[in-house]
């Protein structure tokens, strides 16, 4: 999902990087250096027994410490940056890994 959100927003995606890792590059129109804005995602290895809607449906797998957030917090800026390249300097590179 989230190496197709970056591709549908314009990076250059690789994905499997770290074995899990997904990278969206954003080449700016001028010239400058490299920033990398990373987000991580993981379940913790317990039970969820909330009930909500979003409950994990995996067993022992628990996202319980808001790194879900991070990771839409991330892809927000990504998609921001997006309409922005061409006053961008350098590249951006955007890391998620699980």
């Amino acid at each position: 999902m989230i190496a197709n959100k970056l591709t549908e927003f314009g990076y250059e995606v690789t994905t499997n990087v770290g074995k899990t890792g997904v990278v969206g590059i954003l080449k700016g129109e001028k010239p400058g250096k490299c920033y990398l804005f990373r987000a991580d995602m993981d379940g913790l290895p317990i039970n969820e027994n909330s009930g909500d809607a979003h409950t994990s449906k995996v067993p022992g797998k628990h996202h319980a410490c808001g790194h879900d957030g991070h990771v839409s917090m991330l892809l927000g800026f990504a998609k921001i940056a997006a309409t922005m390249k061409q006053k961008i300097h350098g590249r951006y590179l955007f890391l998620d890994y699980f």
